[in-house]
């Protein structure tokens, strides 16, 4: 049984050496590269004593930061990822959070990171490194077989920050079998193999990229680092897929809009796609069937999962037509995964009843890094289970089952609000907007103080056809207070809608 997650490395540098693992388009690394890159890094941890330790890697997306990944692992750690692109104040708080034994940056970060008032404490010791300076040190294969031999599959392997509602980011630590089951479970259910070009649209820093990352490994396929900035540039963006043959894209929804609300099918079709998965967001029917239209024989599967998950835990394959007022269900669970809906009195969700949406399995990660309180409020006893020990994480979704026994997504339990006395899910209007034929976006808020629920959108619509428009898919309760077109939806790191961002942005408007 596979317990330690650099055998997917170390089988496919013996396979295929020389087959291009990572690309970002310009450069580009082998499987035999990785490996022996890897392999140099684990060694100068190892020499300077760190094991068992965070190490922080402040590295720009290129194929070396995986190179540094997995390094980080070899020798015994588990990597914690910093980009550029997050927010000062953001990068701080991680790093004090995590008090990481060293941080390998490459030529770009190492200027930044110095820049920090507390890095003198890391440079004293020579913690900050360069990763070309790692990558100089001679392997010890001795010590690295030592270091492989000790671990166990609970080790963790690294930790990623999601958002905290607090304002304070939260650590998801995930060890190499929770790593292990998500990757065995995903690539069965989405039948990849070595012909399998993937177009990576996550950040580095984020979990999702594990959709990519170790499918590439376990299969020899190949994956590209799609450049950040060509998602501003629809058809720039289906240039690349194009260019490099990418035949499978596991997106935020936000991604694929950006491509099939702007016209850019009637200038360019992506045409090597076969598998096109969509995750975070409700991705809307009508965007859907744009897709559908031009790519007829592609596989289209929604995708729904927490971090704290290990990445997604569910999934659906699109085998019907939907009307554009449907939702897209996200299916059923991956193999050795249960999910669990469970309403206000813990009790499991009767059938046709609404529930919070709970994961038991393996796949669960460790919980929150340095936050046992955090980590105790959201993964708990099974309240179905009183006989013996059984973590069950609470993700806050709000979900249930249809007739057809599909978990359907229905919003964020703090996107239910209470508004002129009546319950309201703000995902339902966001889903009624996103139906209207000029419409390209649309996110909603909650104003709490003066209990106004505020719409804003991207599209050719004026706010006040807007409006007139609602009135006829709506009940007058759910008809947004405020309207509000804007050039551009602001999105999060991740390609989501940003509706803290929106919410900032209102009440500044105040």
């Amino acid at each position: 049984m596979r317990n330690h997650v650099l055998d997917y490395l170390t089988e496919a540098a013996r396979r295929a050496p020389e087959r291009i693992a990572f690309s970002d388009g310009k450069e580009e690394m082998t499987f035999g590269e990785i490996y022996e890159q890897s392999r140099r890094v684990g060694t100068y941890l190892h020499n300077c004593g760190i094991y068992k330790e965070p190490v922080i890697i402040f590295m720009n997306r290129h194929p070396r930061t995986i190179a540094a990944f997995f390094g980080v692992i070899a020798g015994g750690n588990y990597y914690v990822p910093v980009d550029v692109e997050m927010p000062e104040v953001r990068i701080r708080l991680i790093m004090e959070n995590v008090k990481a034994s060293a941080v390998i940056c490459d030529e770009d970060t190492l200027a930044v990171v110095r820049q920090y008032d507390f890095a003198g404490q890391y440079d004293a010791a020579g913690q900050i490194v360069s990763y070309d300076e790692v990558c100089r040190t001679e392997v010890n294969e001795e010590a690295l077989a030592d270091i492989y031999d000790r671990a166990i599959d609970t080790d963790p392997v690294y930790i990623v920050f999601t958002s905290g509602s607090t304002g304070i980011p939260k650590g998801v630590t995930a060890c190499h079998r929770s790593v292990i089951d998500y990757v065995e479970s995903f690539s069965e259910a989405m039948k990849f193999d070595e012909h399998t070009v993937f177009g990576n649209q996550a950040p580095l820093y984020m979990d999702a990229c594990l959709k990519e990352l170790y499918p590439t490994l376990k299969f020899c396929a190949c994956t590209y680092l799609i450049p950040k900035e060509l998602f501003m540039f629809p058809v720039k963006l289906v240039e690349f897929l194009n260019e490099h043959r990418i035949n499978t894209i596991c997106w935020v929804a936000p991604a694929l809009t950006t491509i099939s609300a702007f016209g850019t099918f009637d200038k360019i079709v992506p045409a090597y796609l076969k598998l096109i998965a969509f995750v975070s967001e409700i991705f809307p029917v009508k965007q859907l069937n744009k897709w559908k239209a031009v790519l007829p024989h592609a596989r289209y599967i929604n995708l729904y999962g927490p971090t704290e998950g290990t990445g997604v835990c569910c999934y659906y394959e699109v085998d019907r037509e939907f009307e554009e007022n449907e939702v897209i269900p996200i299916g059923r669970p991956f193999r050795n995964t249960d999910i669990i809906l469970l309403n206000a009195r813990d009790e499991r969700a009767a059938e046709g009843e609404s529930g919070e949406i709970c994961i038991r399995g393996t796949s669960l990660t460790l919980g929150y890094y340095n936050n046992f309180d955090r980590t105790r409020e959201s993964f708990v006893q099974n309240p179905l289970n009183p006989f013996y020990p059984e973590l069950i994480y609470r993700t806050g979704d709000i979900g249930q089952y249809n007739e057809r026994g599909e978990l359907e997504f229905i919003s964020r339990r703090d996107y239910q609000i209470k508004h002129m006395g009546h319950r309201i899910e703000l995902g339902e209007i966001e889903i009624n907007v996103n139906m209207m034929d000029e419409i390209k976006m649309a996110g909603c808020i909650y104003d709490d103080v003066k209990s106004r629920i505020v719409l804003y959108y991207v599209g050719a619509v004026t706010e006040k056809e807007l409006a007139a428009g609602l009135k006829t898919k709506l009940p007058r309760y759910m008809i947004p207070n405020n309207i509000i077109r804007l050039e551009q939806m602001p999105l999060t790191m991740n390609g989501k809608i940003d509706r803290i961002a929106l919410k900032k942005s209102y009440q500044k408007k105040g």
